[in-house]
């Protein structure tokens, strides 16, 4: 391994320490408490070590949030696989997407919530974020039912998701009935749509994550 090698493979290394780092303090103690001083603390390296990685927090929780969606993605995926049936691979994908909003919040927050310095549903959305969103269109896209653009039905779809997760864990919504949003929301949503085929003129290009 030449030096120049060696030094990029350290570099690398560094960088995951710090956002392993941040993302655990945050999911302990909420993102108010990642600051530089004390993730440099954490990992025995200097804010300035710190600061050649990223530029400040904001840069911290844009990398997160890539990872982050890089795991909903998989998890997703893995959820949909598991089971047969347009319905089984609907309740599948809401049910693993609220439990990683749930086992995850900070990771959630990352996402969908903090400033991470990431572009959303533009052009130059950053591909984990395009395929956390594709991850919801292969299975939504099947249900949307005729004259209904697939991604403007998975914004839909997936926001009302958000509004569980965020709704449950803000204490707004009791948690003992998620299951049961879950069922209405695949029901009365995605596979009533489907099997009716309601019509619905909203045909367009939607942005979404994905463009």
């Amino acid at each position: 391994m030449s030096v120049q090698e060696r030094k990029q493979r350290e570099r690398a290394e560094r960088e995951r320490l710090i956002v392993a780092t941040a993302r655990e303090l945050a999911e302990q103690q909420g993102w108010d408490a990642v600051t530089t001083r004390r993730l440099a603390e954490r990992i025995e390296y200097s804010q300035p070590v710190l600061y050649s990685h990223f530029r400040g927090k904001r840069e911290i929780i844009g990398a997160v949030a890539l990872q982050g969606a890089t795991e909903m993605a998989a998890v997703m995926r893995a959820a949909t696989a598991a089971v047969d049936g347009p319905r089984e691979r609907v309740a599948a994908l809401a049910r693993a997407y609220l439990d990683f909003a749930e086992r995850n919040p900070a990771v959630y927050d990352a996402i969908f919530q903090l400033d991470g310095g990431l572009a959303y549903a533009q052009e130059d959305t950053p591909e984990p974020l395009k395929d956390a969103f594709a991850a919801l269109l292969e299975c939504l896209g099947e249900v949307a039912g005729d004259d209904v653009d697939p991604g403007l039905f998975t914004e839909v779809f997936w926001a009302s998701l958000h509004g569980v997760a965020t709704l449950t864990r803000s204490g707004r919504l009791p948690p003992e009935y998620t299951e049961l949003r879950v069922e209405l929301l695949v029901d009365r949503l995605a596979i009533v749509l489907a099997n009716q085929r309601l019509p619905c003129h909203t045909k367009r290009s939607s942005p979404g994550l994905r463009d």
